[in-house]
C-alpha cells in the first residue's frame, strides 16, 4: 500500500492514521451529543428561530460567535500551535457578492430542511432517517458548485 506521494505506508503510519481518525470520530460524536442536548438539532427550535418566537437559537449562535472571537484572540496573542505543532495563521478573505448569494442559498436550505450540515448528521444518528435525503441533497449541491465553480464570478 502507498500514500499519495507514492511512498510505502508503514505500520506506524497506519496506526497514526487510525488513531487520528478515531480522535475525529470521538470529537464528532461528542459534538453531536452537545448539539442534541442543547436542543439545537430540534426542528421546532429552528422553526421558532425563523419565526422569531424564541431566543434559544439566537443565544446559542451568539455564544458560539463570542467563543470563536475569544478563541481567535487567544490563538493570535499567545501564538497557539496546532496539535501537529504547526503555527496557526488566519488569512484575510476578500468579500465577494457570491458569499451573499451562497449565504442565501444556505439559509434557504436550512429553513427548508430545518437543519444545517452539522445537525443533519446528529439528527440521522438520533434516528431521524429522513435527514439522509437532506445529506444527499447537500452533497449534490456541493458537487454542482464544484462543477460550476470555474464558470462563476469569484
Amino acid at each position: 500500500m502507498q500514500n499519495t506521494l507514492n511512498q510505502p505506508i508503514t505500520s506506524a503510519a497506519k496506526k497514526d492514521s487510525v488513531l487520528s481518525l478515531l480522535r475525529y470520530l470521538l470529537l464528532g460524536a461528542g459534538f453531536g451529543i452537545v448539539l442534541t442536548k442543547a436542543e439545537v438539532i430540534s426542528w421546532y427550535r429552528i422553526q421558532e428561530m425563523f419565526l422569531f418566537h424564541s431566543f434559544h437559537m439566537y443565544g446559542v449562535i451568539g455564544s458560539a460567535i463570542v467563543t470563536g472571537l475569544i478563541s481567535l484572540q487567544i490563538i493570535k496573542r499567545f501564538g497557539v500551535k496546532s496539535t501537529d505543532g504547526e503555527e496557526i495563521t488566519i488569512q484575510p478573505k476578500p468579500f465577494h457578492k457570491g458569499q451573499v448569494i451562497g449565504g442565501l442559498i444556505f439559509g434557504l436550505g436550512w429553513a427548508m430542511t430545518g437543519a444545517c450540515p452539522g445537525p443533519m448528521f446528529a439528527l440521522t444518528g438520533a434516528g431521524v432517517t429522513v435527514m439522509l435525503a437532506a445529506i444527499v441533497s447537500a452533497l449534490a449541491g456541493t458537487w454542482v458548485y464544484s462543477w460550476l465553480r470555474p464558470k462563476l464570478p469569484h
